[in-house]
């Protein structure tokens, strides 16, 4: 049975469009407008179109980032994905940890990507949740009055691997090189980092994703945390190439998955120059 373990407003996300430049060395993007709320940038995500994908210029509706985690478990590796509905487009995806971000944090997505990851990626012991850290830096805790931290284990986050080519907000450019691209159904642009996530020495680990909702009688956001239905999954990989086995890590324990109909989202897409125009590819091909 689910479980709230937090509830906030949505009325204080505000974004702003970003005017994107593409060229065949880098990619650069500089918020633009009045500040947006949620419904307003979800009313500018409709399909673009671009005539070079390598080099182009638009204004997209919105900043978008991920994480594409490389977890090891066991002496077996494995990308973590979360289960997503979307009854608006009608289907299911597995997709990368993930979020919106805010205008404040355009400079600076990476800050974004820490709060989601602190929010829904969830790691219990029997002595309690693991806080999290990236790097040197601890992430934010934002359900410690209803999930009790482990006093004294934390799991780390660093970088795994960088993209090539530079990503810069106005002149700043984004040290960490996270990978870029335009998705075009969306008119979103969207950063990924990639990294790797290191647990303590736990027998007991479980993984957990909390999903967020919009409650339609009080308008607030609603997290919930349901251990039946993880939602968390370990994708597994064999020197580096998908399997095509799908896991949940409960108390210590791989156990295996067999959704049916599963379809990875876009950030699995094959992806030319700066965009991808696909919503969703096939399980498991976009992970090979």
């Amino acid at each position: 049975m689910s479980r709230v373990i937090a509830r906030r407003s949505p009325i204080a996300f505000k974004t702003q469009a970003l005017h994107v430049q593409a060229g065949p060395e880098l990619l650069r993007y500089t918020p633009v407008g009045n500040p947006l709320s949620f419904d307003d940038m979800l009313a500018l995500r409709q399909p673009v179109q671009v005539d070079d994908p390598e080099c182009f210029e638009l204004t997209v509706a919105n900043l978008g980032v991920s994480a594409d985690i490389l977890f090891t478990w066991q002496q077996r590796d494995f990308r973590l994905l979360v289960r997503q509905r979307r009854p608006d487009r009608g289907d299911e995806v597995l997709k990368l940890l993930s979020g919106y971000v805010p205008a404040h944090e355009l400079r600076l997505p990476l800050l974004t990507l820490m709060t989601e990851l602190a929010e829904e990626l969830l790691l219990e012991t029997r002595h309690g949740w693991l806080n999290g850290r990236y790097q040197e830096v601890w992430l934010p805790t934002p359900y410690a009055e209803n999930l009790p931290p482990d006093p004294n284990r934390w799991y780390s986050l660093s970088p795994y691997q960088s993209a090539t080519r530079a990503v810069i907000c106005r002149e700043l450019n984004l040290l960490e090189r996270p990978r870029a691209y335009v998705h075009l159904p969306t008119n979103s642009l969207q950063l990924v980092y990639q990294m790797r996530l290191t647990a303590p020495p736990c027998p007991d680990l479980s993984a957990l994703h909390a999903d967020e909702s919009l409650d339609q009688h009080s308008g607030e956001l609603i997290a919930r945390l349901d251990p039946k239905q993880p939602d968390l999954y370990l994708a597994e990989l064999i020197d580096g190439t998908a399997s095509g086995r799908l896991f949940t890590l409960e108390r210590g324990e791989l156990v295996e998955q067999q959704p049916e109909h599963l379809l990875l989202s876009e950030a699995f897409a094959p992806q030319q120059g700066w965009v991808i125009d696909s919503s969703h590819c096939s399980w498991p091909d976009g992970l090979r």
